[in-house]
């Protein structure tokens, strides 16, 4: 495939050549350039595209997902926000990534997210059509109460780390467990411990409408979405409620707007009480980390801190490269240049590219960071990815889009997460997690406490020692500490859902 677009962009550039004013060969080459993963190419080239034909609504809608790859999020917004006002057709699916996007927005606020989300989710429910509502029942008295997870990444090994945690831990004696899957099937390699009581559903293909109506017939009472805005077709689903009671938790990181679910699950580190008016669901809080999490499939020892023997501080970040905003680029660039002799590692997927990496070099370079201080590396597979933190002393966290896998991984190969609290829950799944673990003192009260303690981490001589103990007790640490309980956090999801059904 890779060598039929290759030959493909080759003709695209010979038309260009005679023609540089060909809308069909920047557009098409803008697609090629985003197919290959090489999103600053395609940014360029739809930019040219636009510039010959600026009313073309399909042209600005790839040039702002373009710009979301590459971490400018809020000129994707824009972008997404002019095809919306302008193109009837588009609209919905425009109104749909700003739905999905915002709460990575450094504009955005809570009440920005909120009506975002509803506005989708208003265009959504009139196209998932006539809905008609299910008599809410109550569970028959013995029975047990019948849970149906959804999610189309049961089968991947590093998605659902918090989740077969609990689900592993359920009572079957209570609970009848469903797992509805959009993708691969759940394996022990990716954590599920299976039970043969458990019932798994491929529903790859089914329709919203043919799904609801499954899940009516089997009499599921709770209905738990594990996709959030990651899998946004199937909120239609939900709209459906083919369940009495419907509940988001796991990739939640903001409200979903949509008044069929009537609890998001989080915690009190991510969402305090007084933003409870940003949630068109019923929040409900457990104990601990929401996404307690259990590493269930084998991952790299733990090494020393590379400092102990480079004399120098590494700190590095794995996260997307979406989550990589101008505002996180200003401050990981002014924590490089208050500790001269320090480094920084980046590495994801996006970095496989050439022209991503000239890019980011380029936005570190607006800042007067030497390109010999920023490390950039693309994707390896996800044993060889987690390897790499043998090269990271302190992980620097993204804003106001945190790591929530990104950095439960670099805890769990002894890397401490340096984070701050920010203004949402997505600005605070870091801090949740920290806490949980007994961390709370590597996340810093706000974004200059976040650049003065790398500053300081730099220049103490004790940090080397430090990190070196920290980092041989990690695992030992999280084991015992909230952020691994996932039995507690399974017992505290059991409770919920038996409230919940005895108020129906």
């Amino acid at each position: 495939m890779e060598g039929r677009l290759a030959e493909a962009a080759a003709e695209y550039h010979r038309a260009l050549a005679l023609d540089a004013m060909c809308f069909d060969a920047w557009y098409a080459l803008g697609c090629i350039e985003f197919s290959r993963e090489s999103a600053t190419e395609a940014v360029r080239c739809f930019r040219r595209a636009l510039a010959v034909r600026p009313e073309h609504a399909r042209t600005q809608f790839n040039l702002a997902w373009a710009l979301f790859a590459i971490g400018e999020i809020d000129a994707a917004l824009d972008g997404f926000r002019i095809v919306a006002a302008h193109s009837p057709e588009l609209r919905r699916e425009a109104l749909g990534r700003i739905a999905r996007y915002i709460p990575g927005s450094p504009r955005a606020d809570n009440a920005a997210v909120l009506k975002a989300r509803r506005d989708w989710a208003t265009l959504e429910a009139i196209a998932e059509g006539p809905i008609k509502p299910r008599r809410r029942r109550a569970v028959p008295r013995g029975r047990p109460v019948r849970i149906g997870y959804v999610s189309a990444f049961f089968g991947p090994p590093n998605w659902l780390k918090p989740v077969w945690g609990v689900i592993n831990h359920h009572d079957r004696a209570r609970f009848e467990i469903h797992l509805f899957s959009d993708g691969k099937p759940p394996t022990e390699e990716s954590g599920y411990r299976r039970d043969a009581r458990d019932r798994i559903h491929d529903v790859r293909g089914l329709s919203n409408q043919k799904l609801a109506a499954a899940v009516a017939r089997l009499g599921i009472d709770i209905l738990v979405d594990l996709n959030g805005y990651s899998l946004q077709d199937r909120f239609g689903l939900f709209m459906r409620r083919p369940a009495p009671v419907i509940i988001g938790w796991f990739n939640m990181y903001a409200t979903t707007g949509i008044d069929a679910f009537d609890y998001i699950i989080g915690d009190a580190a991510v969402i305090p009480e007084d933003e409870e008016r940003f949630y068109s669901e019923t929040v409900a809080r457990v104990p601990g980390a929401y996404i307690a999490f259990s590493v269930l499939y084998p991952v790299p020892d733990v090494t020393p801190p590379p400092c102990l023997a480079a004399g120098n501080l590494t700190f590095g970040s794995f996260a997307s490269q979406y989550k990589l905003t101008d505002s996180v680029i200003e401050a990981w660039a002014a924590i490089l240049r208050r500790a001269p002799s320090s480094r920084l590692l980046l590495k994801n997927r996006a970095l496989g590219d050439a022209s991503n990496q000239a890019a980011l070099r380029e936005r570190f370079r607006r800042y007067d960071i030497a390109e010999d201080r920023v490390l950039i590396e693309g994707p390896a597979d996800h044993r060889d990815f987690l390897a790499a933190y043998a090269r990271v002393d302190i992980a620097l966290d993204t804003f106001p889009y945190n790591g929530g896998t990104t950095t439960s991984e670099a805890l769990w190969q002894g890397v401490p997460v340096l984070a701050f609290n920010g203004d949402r829950w997505v600005s605070r799944t870091s801090r949740s997690l920290l806490l949980a673990a007994g961390l709370g003192d590597w996340c810093a009260p706000d974004l200059a406490g976040y650049i003065e303690k790398a500053a300081a981490f730099a220049h103490a001589t004790t940090t080397p020692a430090a990190l070196a103990v920290l980092r041989s007790t990690m695992r030992s640490r999280l084991s015992v500490a909230p952020v691994c309980d996932s039995a507690t956090l399974c017992r505290a999801l059991e409770d919920l859902y038996r409230r919940a059904t005895k108020r129906l």
